[in-house]
């Protein structure tokens, strides 16, 4: 990947001083089954049949050697904070490009869960205003909102699944005028099932609420267009599907909604230019949400990462991941497991459980070389498809799933 900015002439020298090789994606492929040219980048598969990117996934080398170069610069060269914030405004560029927003709509925070907290305190939750999630839900929104039902008097409402879904209508029958907030997955991180971003917002603006997403489970395998869908909120981590680090999570805010959310703590970052004696002004975009210095090793990783992903393109990943998904479901189901991940559903990540010793299911998978991530006291297996997986990855980990049943 090139590096515009002018004070960061050196990284590419430097990265070479270091032994870093310049990247070129899938230029040393040799694999047969690989559609999207994208195997020899990924050193991990030299080691593992990886099936665990909703855990965390593997970054292509490109985006290991711009971590590095980042690095060996600070190193041998320090980086002006200037080339910084050009890389930062770099990175929300490239997001803005990935799920079709404009710049001004995304900013940067720390972590996927900050977004969440963001939004709630902005919103003033009070006791009479209810918010409604299901139960497919990440914990930390559990806890968000189990606080505020504690500190604020909300009245929380939970939709429970059926089969592994929770759909519209599901949450249809919870919402009602005094509905502030419906908050969800869009893909969840416990059996993988998608949400319909649409539907829930039709719902949410039916009845003047807001729709929040947790997008990390999403974004980077699945296209997402903000103009097409009214989602107002979403937060995305960088370390699993957009293939770069952690320290770096975008946070998505409507236009129409970015006075409404106001900054909820001040700092540096925040100022639109140097402040005169006694004057100041902030960001009015959603830079303002970025208060201070921010992981900026984490940055170069994940613009690096971005142009990996926009280069191949998420339409793309998503035609290749998805019937790789499908097949998995339907040859576990064909082996008799508790599948939860319902059929036909539209991301890449599928669970089941295994109903053997956890020991030995262990022991089973890691002696066959195949990485996936044992859930719920060890009763349950996730496994997700990632770019670089393909049907041979996917007919070992039915295979050693087969071994279970015997």
């Amino acid at each position: 990947m090139e590096f515009s900015r002018r004070d960061f002439v050196g990284l590419a020298t430097a990265a070479m001083a270091s032994g870093v090789a310049a990247p070129v994606r899938g230029a040393q492929s040799a694999e047969v089954d690989d559609p999207l040219n994208c195997r020899s980048d990924f050193p991990v598969l030299n080691q593992w049949t990886y099936l665990n990117s909703p855990y965390i996934a593997p970054s292509p080398q490109s985006v290991v050697d711009a971590t590095v170069a980042f690095h060996q610069a600070k190193a041998s060269d320090p980086v002006s904070l200037g080339s910084m914030l050009e890389e930062t405004r770099l990175l929300r560029q490239r997001f803005a490009q990935l799920v079709n927003a404009g710049v001004e709509e995304i900013g940067l925070l720390s972590t996927t869960s900050e977004g969440e907290n963001v939004v709630t305190a902005a919103l003033d939750l009070r006791p009479g205003d209810s918010v409604v999630i299901d139960d497919l839900h990440y914990d930390t929104t559990v806890f968000l909102y189990n606080h505020l039902v504690e500190t604020r008097g909300i009245d929380l409402r939970v939709v429970n699944n059926i089969d592994g879904a929770t759909p519209v209508d599901a949450f249809a029958r919870h919402v009602d005028e005094t509905t502030k907030v419906i908050s969800v997955s869009w893909v969840s991180h416990q059996n993988g099932y998608r949400q319909d971003l649409n539907g829930l917002a039709e719902l949410a603006h039916a009845h003047n609420a807001y729709l929040y997403v947790d997008a990390i489970q999403g974004v980077g395998a699945i296209p997402l267009d903000v103009t097409e869908t009214g989602v107002d909120f979403f937060t995305v981590g960088g370390y699993k599907w957009l293939l770069g680090g952690f320290g770096v999570a975008p946070f998505f805010v409507r236009n129409g909604l970015l006075e409404r959310v106001a900054m909820d703590r001040i700092g540096w970052r925040q100022l639109e230019s140097e402040p005169e004696p006694g004057e100041y002004r902030f960001y009015q975009d959603a830079r303002k949400y970025g208060y201070a210095t921010p992981a900026f090793g984490s940055i170069y990783q994940m613009r690096a990462a971005l142009d990996y992903v926009l280069d191949i393109g998420v339409d793309n990943i998503e035609a290749h991941v998805l019937p790789l998904a499908d097949a998995l479901n339907g040859g576990l189901r064909s082996l008799g497991f508790d599948v939860l991940t319902p059929s036909g559903n539209a991301s890449q990540i599928v669970a089941f459980r295994h109903g053997i010793d956890r020991s030995v299911a262990t022991a089973r998978f890691e002696d066959a070389g195949v990485k996936v991530s044992f859930r719920e006291g060890g009763t349950q297996i996730r496994a997700g498809v990632g770019l670089f997986n393909n049907q041979e990855d996917i007919d070992r980990l039915l295979e050693v799933a087969k071994s279970l049943r015997s």
